[in-house]
This record gives structure tokens, sequence and C-alpha cells, in this order.
């Protein structure tokens, strides 16, 4: 659609109303997005409805071009449609690492056969990806990774080990980095896509300290892949890996500030589990300031997070300032977690048993789980060394010496 203005925005925002009226469940209305979930159930009558509802309009991934699926919205539409999807209640049901990283990528790496194969699957929800990056051996140094991938004529053959795969036992592909030159290390590395289903794809499932399981170990032993599915030139994958690093910095920090609950329901919790004074305040006065300031920095982390992200769309793309909203969201969800299990007190300690409410045992696995947060999609340290060379233009002291 064309960037429409006025009169025409409000004809767009009646139209996305009675759409979702139409459309949106009733029954899902305020229910959290099972897509935010580290435990995945089967999806219910009503979820898989929403899911295929949305993902035949293209309205979960709105700004994606039309020819493949996409909304073809400007961004005043799209944030439109934001608004009417939170006025009605409603979740985004399309996403997960398709949608987060690898759908962009491909759109600006990928050749038109390869963006005609998957971005329309990935437009509908239909297939979920797995990203193929870390392995025991190249974590932060993931240029040091050793995944052997042969030329054997008409195919590549794999070999190796990936690990900290987020999904890969609910994912249908994997977009991967491998080695195809082990005589250089960055220019030596390549970008292939190849389905889970594979022969010789082996997924075991990593339990955390939260009790749940979001990352596996993922072993590659003769793994086939097509030719047609590497993605830019051989031995060029290393800019790829870059690019998609940064949209999925751009996609946890644009959901670091969210936390499990939403705006102001802290404070509620602090009134049920602390109590409140004869004026109906919370009746801890540091604890009312610590919420007060908490809130503060997850508002405007939140708004900082949706206008770097409309800038993003509307420019070339998340840049290294992800790097900032990264290391920043992560903060700001971990304190809240914090500050959520020190309210509940002794029951926010809570691991199993009737003694303890859902909610209370569910944020006890979410502080544990969020300690991950500061090291997945690239470490602080890391980000760090990212914002000091690419945005404040330090000197390399390591190189230097």
């Amino acid at each position: 659609m064309a960037d429409f203005g006025g009169g025409d925005l409000e004809d767009f925002r009646a139209e996305a109303r009675g759409w979702l009226e139409a459309n949106f469940p009733k029954s899902l209305k305020g229910a959290q997005n099972p897509m935010m979930r580290e435990e995945r159930d089967a999806p219910s009558a009503d979820q898989e409805a929403w899911r295929k509802a949305v993902g035949e309009k293209g309205w979960g991934v709105p700004t994606w071009p039309s020819q493949y699926g996409g909304g073809g919205l400007a961004g005043p539409e799209a944030r439109v449609l934001q608004q009417e999807m939170n006025r009605a209640g409603a979740y985004n049901p399309i996403g997960g690492m398709g949608v987060m990283m690898f759908g962009p990528t491909l759109l600006e790496y990928g050749n038109e056969a390869q963006k005609q194969q998957h971005i329309p699957s990935i437009v509908k929800g239909d297939i979920q990806w797995c990203q193929g990056f870390s392995e025991p051996g190249a974590g932060s140094d993931l240029a040091s990774l050793q995944t052997k991938c042969e030329d054997k004529g008409d195919h590549y053959l794999v070999n190796g080990q990936k690990i900290w795969t987020s999904g890969a036992q609910f994912a249908d592909w994997c977009f991967c980095l491998v080695r195809t030159d082990t005589s250089k290390k960055h220019e030596g590395i390549s970008f292939v896509l190849f389905d889970m289903k594979t022969p010789g794809v082996e997924v075991r499932p990593i339990q955390l300290i939260s009790g749940n399981s979001p990352f596996c170990e993922t072993f590659l032993t003769d793994v086939k892949v097509e030719k047609d599915q590497l993605v830019g030139p051989l031995n060029g994958g290393w800019s790829i890996a870059k690019r998609l690093l940064q949209h999925e910095r751009s996609g946890l920090s644009g959901a670091g500030g969210g936390g499990r609950m939403g705006a102001g329901s802290i404070t509620k919790l602090a009134k049920d589990y602390v109590g409140v004074d004869e004026t109906g305040r919370i009746s801890d006065r540091d604890l009312r300031a610590r919420i007060i300031q908490t809130e503060m920095e997850g508002r405007a982390f939140q708004q900082t997070a949706i206008r770097a992200m409309l800038e993003s769309k509307g420019n070339s793309g998340p840049s290294a300032a992800t790097s900032i909203m990264k290391n920043a969201g992560t903060r700001v969800m971990q304190d809240r977690a914090e500050l959520t299990l020190e309210i509940m007190g002794h029951q926010g300690l809570g691991w199993e048993g009737d003694d303890f409410t859902a909610d209370e045992l569910g944020a006890v696995r979410m502080w544990l789980g969020g300690k991950a947060v500061t090291i997945y999609g690239g470490s602080q340290e890391v980000q760090s060394n990212i914002i000091s060379k690419r945005i404040l233009g330090l000197p390399d002291l390591t190189q230097s010496k």
C-alpha cells in the first residue's frame, strides 16, 4: 500500500478494526503469545485459526513485500495496525527466528528463487527456523567455528556440532554457518540452509536451571545440503551473519523491557504481597521508589526501542546501535525479574508444590531463565566492544600493543 496520510489512514484504521473484529477469536483476548513461551504446547483450535488468518492476510509481517505474501504496508499503516491489535487485546501469532532474524536477512541477501521458496512459509507461520551459529569452541569468537562443509559436486556435505540452538527441537529448517575454507578465518565461512529432517541431523535439548529446555545441542553427520541452499557467495557468509546478528539484537532489545507482566502490574503485585498504607499506597516507602524507577526505565526503554525499530525500517535496517539497545533491554528485564521475586518474598522462591501459584512458579523460572539473556545474541562484553569501536570510535587497545 501507499504511504497514506490523514483521512486515508483513518480509512485503513477502520479496515483493520473491522478485520480484527471479524477474525480475532474473543477467547484469545489478552492471552499471552504462545511464541513467547520457552516450552510449547499444541495450539488450540482458536490459536491455529488466528495464526492462519493473520498469515493469509500477511499482517504478521506488515511491512514485508506483498509479492512474497507480506502485508506490503507503509510504516504509518503498520503503526495503526499495531494500535488496533493492542486495542483488541490481540497478539501477533507470526514470529520466531524466521521473522526476527532470517526473513529480513534473506530479503536482503537471498536470490529470487530462495525468497520465493522460503519467505511465504515464514509469512504464514507454516515453517519454524532455528539458528546454527555457536559451537562448543566458537561462542563469543564465532568466527572460530569448525563445522565443515565439503563440496561434493552436486551438493555439499556438512559435518560438525552446534550448541545453544534455540528451539531446534521444534524447528523445520535451519540457517547455518559452516566452514568452506580452512585456510582463512572470517573469509572461509559460508551461510547455508537445510531441512531439520535431513538424515544426519540429531537434536538433544539442554535443560537449564530454569527447568526448561529452550536450547539444544545439534549434531551434524554427513548432512546433505543442496547447492541452491547456499545464501550469498561461497565464503561470503560472515558478512551475512553480521547483518543477521544485528536483526537478532534488534529483536531481543525490542522484547527486553517487556517482561512477563504488563505495565503497572508490578505495582498491583506489590500491593497484593506487601500491602498498602491508610492512603492506599504500597506500605514500603523504599519499595515504592524502586518500583517507580523500574517502571520509568521500562517504559523509557520500550519507547526508545519502538523508535529505533521504526527508524531502522525507514533506513537501511538495524545498525550497530542495536548493541546499545540489547545491553539496556536485558538489564531492564533482569532488574524487573529481581524486583518481582523480592516483592513475592519466600513465595517467589518456590520450585514446585501446591503451596505456590502458577504465577509464583513462573516468576522464579523467568528470573533464572533471564540470566542467559545477557549472553545469547552476543554477550554484554561483545556488545560493549561493538559500542566502543563502531559507535564511539574508540581505539582498539588490543591491536595497538
